[in-house]
């Protein structure tokens, strides 16, 4: 695993052709993603934590090349709340994008400047640099609008750029209307959760996301060009196989690609990928 000054220079220094899409996986749901010469960091957890089983390979202050910081909703593996203020200081013109529900609450509880944070809900975009932002609603567990103001407190993000589109998903269950929204856009890349849910965990305040089959059937019924597995692997008791999503993929849908990344290591997939 890459790693600090290793892993900073490779994502400075990496070229990424037209079509093309460079990402580092940092655990959990969280990527390093560049597309042209933009750089978003995404659900990355970068604060110590009891029980963590992937160490961050990079610390809060070293995230100095940063366009975008988006987080898809307000978890600390998502938005890193103790790490947000490094990050804005060591990318001082980064723009954060988060649920636009929460966007006053981060403002004043982080001490970030007003200009810097975005808001986005369903239907709507932001572009910075090269890429392109747009809002889908995730279901985390429920699919939940807040009462005064419709807006939704979890998001997932569809990013565009240098003739590339992903979609990563957030923290997200399978909802109606999904499909139709993914459908919507062809996709040269899906991010999508498979730690599943159960009683056990919602019991004790751990919301649920797709289980490895759902993801799955997404994927294999919307045919991206490729699909990555996440949030699997970063605390024992939300964890999931790998294996079981793969295993079940390449017998169901043999014909839809699937890529394992690994931790700090640079991927990169273009449109002839699946």
């Amino acid at each position: 695993m890459q790693t600090g000054q290793a892993l900073l220079r490779d994502i400075e220094t990496s070229h990424v052709p037209p079509g093309h899409c460079a990402l580092w996986w940092l655990g959990q749901h969280g990527f390093i993603i560049k597309l042209g010469r933009t750089v978003a960091y995404l659900d990355v957890f970068l604060s110590p934590r009891n029980g963590r089983q992937v160490e961050a390979p990079l610390a809060a202050a070293e995230a100095r090349h940063a366009d975008l910081i988006l987080g898809t909703h307000d978890h600390i593996d998502h938005i890193d709340r103790p790490s947000w203020p490094a990050m804005a200081q060591a990318s001082p013109t980064a723009l954060f994008i988060v649920p636009e529900l929460l966007r006053a609450r981060l403002i004043a509880e982080l001490n970030l400047p007003d200009q810097r944070v975005a808001g986005l809900d369903f239907g709507f975009t932001r572009q910075v640099g090269e890429i392109t932002v747009t809002a889908i609603p995730a279901a985390h567990e429920f699919l939940q609008r807040d009462i005064a103001t419709g807006l939704h407190p979890c998001l997932g993000y569809m990013l565009e750029g240098n003739g590339f589109r992903l979609y990563h998903a957030g923290d997200c269950c399978l909802y109606e209307g999904l499909h139709t929204l993914l459908r919507s856009q062809s996709c040269d890349l899906f991010l999508l959760p498979i730690n599943g849910r159960d009683a056990r965990r919602f019991a004790a305040g751990c919301m649920g996301n797709m289980t490895f089959q759902e993801a799955a059937d997404l994927a294999g019924e919307l045919h991206p060009g490729s699909v990555i597995p996440t949030h699997y692997d970063m605390f024992a008791r939300n964890a999931a196989r790998v294996e079981d999503f793969t295993d079940y993929l390449h017998s169901k849908y043999p014909q839809q690609t699937c890529h394992i990344p690994v931790h700090g290591e640079r991927m990169m997939l273009g449109h002839a990928e699946g």
